[in-house]
C-alpha cells in the first residue's frame, strides 16, 4: 500500500494499474491525477493547468471549441467510469474538474494571478456547492450529473473571476 495511492478504487475494487490501462478510466481519472489518496479533485484541477496553459495561447474560438469538447465527451466518459467503478460520482473521477477549471479560466486573459485566483475560486465553489450547484449534484444522475455540478461551479467561479479581473 502506498501513502499516495489507494489499495483499490470504487466498489469494483479496481487497482491503479487497471485504471491507468483502461482508456476511459485513464481519462476519467484525469490522466492518473484522480488516483491521489487525498484531495483527488484538487489534483484533477491541477491536471487541467497544462492543458489550460496550452489553450491560453490559442485563438478564443479554439479555446472554446476544446472546452466544449471536454465538457461534451466528459458526459459519456464519466458515465462509463462510474459504471466500471460501480459508484456514482466517485471522487477519483476528475474529468469534470478539468472541464470546470477550463470554463472558469475562459473569461479572463492569461496571467499567473488570474490562474491562481481562478483555481482557488473553482475549488471553493466545487467544494462548498452553493445552490444550485449542490442541488444539481444531488438531483442529476449519470455522466450528465457528474459533469453538471462542476460545469456550474466553473460558471460561478468564472463570474466572480470576471468581476475581479
Amino acid at each position: 500500500m502506498s501513502i499516495f495511492f489507494r489499495a483499490s478504487y470504487g466498489n469494483a475494487g479496481l487497482s491503479a494499474k487497471q485504471i491507468l490501462n483502461d482508456p476511459v478510466l485513464f481519462l476519467a481519472f484525469g490522466f492518473g491525477s484522480g488516483l491521489a489518496k487525498s484531495m483527488p479533485g484538487t489534483f484533477g484541477s491541477l491536471a487541467a493547468i497544462p492543458l489550460y496553459l496550452g489553450l491560453s495561447q490559442t485563438p478564443d474560438w479554439l479555446y472554446w471549441l476544446v472546452t466544449a469538447a471536454v465538457v461534451l465527451i466528459g458526459i459519456p466518459i464519466c458515465d462509463q467510469a462510474a459504471r466500471k467503478l460501480q459508484v456514482h460520482d466517485y471522487g477519483g473521477i476528475v474529468w469534470d474538474e478539468i472541464a470546470g477549471l477550463l470554463l472558469t479560466l475562459s473569461v479572463v486573459p492569461f496571467s499567473w494571478q488570474s490562474l491562481a485566483a481562478g483555481f482557488m475560486l473553482f475549488r471553493l465553489f466545487d467544494i462548498i456547492k452553493p445552490w444550485p450547484i449542490g442541488w444539481l449534484d444531488r438531483r442529476v444522475s449519470g455522466g450528465l450529473g457528474i459533469m453538471l455540478d462542476d460545469v456550474a461551479a466553473g460558471i460561478f467561479a468564472a463570474l466572480v473571476l470576471r468581476i475581479l479581473f
